[in-house]
């Protein structure tokens, strides 16, 4: 039995140019939406850049139990928040990450090929970036995971394709976290290294957040990723 392909997410695109070359897939946090991080796009861009094609999908709506069961944008539930490990329900990670391969797959019928395509996200959707990274057989360009950890605990890390450690990854994560902690990123960064990824780090002074001066060393770094093409 075949099992149906997911529906697209609805998302909110920009293109810096015509004929975009590359594409930047960007996940946004629980409760927010593609509109929360599209204003990051003036913010990011150099003249320099080829073109690039934004892409900003919104989450599902569904119940979250740590917010009481109250229904929102969310990549998964939430079941218990002191306990990262357990943090994420699998099923809604599985679909997450179903429904950005989905998005990936539409980019190579847009003539942007997964070598081309950059995965980012901020918290939970920074969680899910780190899930299809470490699926991945065929190595996207590369992946941004901003104040977030790693889904399932050890889980993803045994169940990585070996091919995925091609992909370069940038993580950020703010010392003052009171949602994601500090230690949890630093546990995801550690991961990746053991598989043999090359992670650039950066810590900020901050709290579940981002700043001008990430947001400036994430532009540097996919310059870096443009111009290597």
């Amino acid at each position: 039995m075949t099992t149906a392909a997911p529906a697209l997410l609805e998302t909110v695109e920009l293109e810096t140019g015509p004929q975009p070359a590359w594409t930047v897939l960007w996940l946004h946090g629980l409760g927010d939406s593609g509109e929360g991080w599209a204003p990051v796009v003036p913010e990011l861009l150099r003249q320099d850049w080829p073109s690039v094609r934004f892409v900003f999908p919104h989450a599902p709506v569904r119940p979250v139990t740590i917010n009481n069961g109250v229904r929102m944008p969310a990549w998964y539930d939430i079941r218990d928040f002191q306990d990262l490990a357990n943090r994420a329900d699998a099923e809604g990670v599985e679909q997450s990450v179903a429904q950005v391969e989905a998005l990936i797959a539409r980019e190579a019928e847009r003539g942007v090929p997964a070598s081309r395509v950059i995965l980012a996200g901020f918290s939970q959707g920074g969680a899910i970036t780190l899930a299809a990274g470490l699926r991945r057989r065929e190595p996207l360009a590369g992946l941004i995971a901003l104040s977030t950890y790693l889904p399932l605990g050890e889980r993803l890390i045994r169940e990585a394709a070996p091919q995925a450690s091609a992909q370069p990854v940038f993580m950020a994560h703010g010392s003052h976290d009171p949602v994601v902690p500090f230690q949890g990123g630093q546990l995801a960064a550690a991961g990746l290294r053991s598989l043999g990824f090359e992670v650039e780090w950066h810590t900020y002074p901050m709290a579940h957040q981002a700043c001008g001066e990430e947001i400036e060393a994430v532009a540097d770094w996919l310059g870096r990723r443009f111009a290597q093409a």
